[in-house]
C-alpha cells in the first residue's frame, strides 16, 4: 500500500468508512422496500401464510446461494466491482415483488432479490473487514447499525407513501433509482482489493481437531446464533403483517411496526460496543435476550396496535447486541485460526434467519400468527439461559485479545489506494 502519511491517510480511511457505511445503509433501504410492503404484496398475489413461508425459504435459499457463489469472486478479484453490480441488480429486483400478481411470479422475483442480496452481503462485509483492519479498532457494529438506519428510513418512506396513497410501484422505483445513483457515487471510495495478511498462511493449523469440550462449546454457540437470528428474521418478515392481521390496521401502520423494531435495533447497535465494555458480553446477551422475550410477549398479548408497536420496539432493543457478542466469542474461543469456528457460528445464524420466518409461516397456517410468534419468544429464553457461552476462556492468548479488540492478529491489512 502506498499512501501519503498523516492527514492524507486519515482522510482516505474516513472516506472509505463513509463509503462502506453508505453501502450498508443502501442495502437496508432496499431490503425495507420488500419488508414494509409484505402486506400489500400478499394481498395482491393472494398468498396465505403457508405459501408465504415457502416463498421466504426461496428468498433465503437464493441469498445463501449468492453468498456461496460470490465468496470466491471476492477472494480473487476483490469486492468493489461485486458491490456495484449486486447493488444495481438488487435495486432493480426490488421492483419484482411489487409487480407480481401471482405466487409463481412472486417466487421468481424473490429468488432474484435473494440472490442479489446475498451477493452484496458478502461483498460489503468483506469491505467492512478491510476498513476495520485499517482502523485497528472495532467499528464493525457501526456498519451494521447503518444497515438498520437504512431500514428505518425505508420503512418511514413506505409508511408515508402508503398514508398518502402513493402507488407502491412509484415509491419503490424512486428508491431504486436513488440507490443506484448513491452506489455509483461512493464507488470511487471503496477498496479495490481484499484483506490480506503478512505473517504467513491464514489457514495454519486450520486442520487441527478441536478437543471434545471445545467442539461442544462451538456447537452451543452455533445453536444460540440460530436462536438469535431466528428472532431477528421473524421481526423482518412478520412485524408489519402481524399488526395488519391482528388489529385490522392499514398497511401503513404495519410499516410503522417494522420501523419501530428497526429504529430501536439501530440505537442498540450503535451502543453495543460501549455497553459490552462496561458490563461484559455475557450480560449483554442475557439481558438482551430477556428483553427481547418480554418484548415479544407484549407484541402477542397487546390489546391495541400502539402497545404492539411498543412491543416490537422493545424486541428490537433486545436482539440488537447478541449476535456481535457471539461472533466475537467465536473468534476468540481458541488460539488456533478461528475461520472454521466463525463460519460455523455465522452459517448457523443465517440458517436461523432463513428458517425462523418460514417456521412462523407454517405454524401460523395451522394456528394463528400470534401463536406462532411464541416461537421467537422461546428462542430468546433459550439464548438467555445459554448466554454464558460467549464468556471468553481464561486460557485465551493475547493474540485472541487483539482480535477481540478489532486488531488483525496476523499483520496489517494491505489495501490498494
Amino acid at each position: 500500500m502506498t499512501v501519503a502519511p498523516g492527514d492524507t491517510l486519515a482522510r482516505t480511511l474516513r472516506r472509505r468508512r463513509i463509503a462502506v457505511s453508505a453501502v450498508f445503509g443502501i442495502n437496508g433501504l432496499l431490503a425495507s422496500m420488500w419488508v414494509s410492503h409484505i402486506p400489500v404484496i400478499s394481498d395482491r398475489t393472494g398468498v396465505d401464510h403457508n405459501t408465504l413461508g415457502g416463498l421466504l425459504l426461496i428468498l433465503g435459499g437464493a441469498a445463501f446461494l449468492g453468498m456461496q457463489l460470490c465468496g470466491p469472486i471476492v477472494d480473487r478479484w476483490g469486492s468493489r466491482g461485486l458491490i456495484v453490480t449486486a447493488a444495481v441488480v438488487l435495486a432493480v429486483a426490488t421492483l419484482g415483488p411489487v409487480l407480481s400478481h401471482s405466487a409463481w411470479q412472486l417466487a421468481l422475483s424473490l429468488a432474484v432479490f435473494g440472490l442479489a442480496n446475498g451477493s452484496i452481503d458478502v461483498a460489503m462485509n468483506s469491505q467492512a473487514v478491510v476498513v476495520e483492519q485499517s482502523y485497528r479498532r472495532p467499528i464493525m457494529s457501526s456498519f451494521h447499525a447503518y444497515f438498520s438506519l437504512g431500514g428505518v428510513i425505508g420503512s418511514g418512506i413506505a409508511a408515508a407513501a402508503l398514508f398518502a396513497d402513493v402507488p407502491v410501484i412509484l415509491t419503490v422505483s424512486v428508491v431504486a433509482v436513488m440507490s443506484v445513483v448513491a452506489i455509483l457515487g461512493v464507488r470511487p471510495s471503496l477498496v479495490v482489493g481484499s484483506a490480506r495478511t503478512d505473517d504467513g498462511p491464514a489457514d495454519a493449523g486450520a486442520n487441527k481437531r478441536f478437543p471434545p469440550g471445545l467442539r461442544l462449546r462451538i456447537a452451543l454457540m452455533a445453536v444460540v446464533a440460530f436462536a438469535l437470528m431466528l428472532a431477528e428474521g421473524t421481526a423482518y418478515d412478520w412485524s408489519a403483517l402481524h399488526l395488519v392481521e391482528r388489529f385490522g390496521t392499514t398497511d401503513a401502520a404495519g410499516a410503522v411496526a417494522f420501523g419501530a423494531f428497526s429504529a430501536t435495533m439501530l440505537v442498540g447497535r450503535f451502543a453495543a460496543d460501549s455497553v459490552t465494555a462496561r458490563f461484559g458480553p455475557v450480560a449483554v446477551v442475557r439481558a438482551g435476550a430477556a428483553t427481547a422475550a418480554v418484548g415479544m410477549a407484549v407484541v402477542i398479548c397487546a390489546p391495541v396496535p400502539v402497545v404492539a408497536i411498543l412491543g416490537w420496539a422493545v424486541f428490537g432493543v433486545g436482539v440488537a447486541g447478541g449476535v456481535p457478542q457471539l461472533f466475537t466469542a467465536a473468534g476468540n474461543v481458541t488460539d488456533q485460526p478461528s475461520g472454521r469456528v466463525i463460519s460455523t457460528v455465522v452459517g448457523s445464524g443465517y440458517l436461523g434467519m432463513l428458517a425462523g420466518p418460514a417456521l412462523i409461516g407454517f405454524i401460523s397456517h395451522e394456528t394463528t400468527l400470534g401463536s406462532a410468534l411464541w416461537l421467537a419468544a422461546a428462542a430468546m429464553v433459550f439464548a438467555c439461559l445459554a448466554g454464558s457461552v460467549v464468556r471468553r476462556p481464561a486460557s485465551a492468548s493475547e493474540e485472541g485479545t487483539a482480535r477481540r479488540d478489532g486488531t488483525p492478529s496476523a499483520g496489517r491489512a494491505k489495501m490498494d489506494v
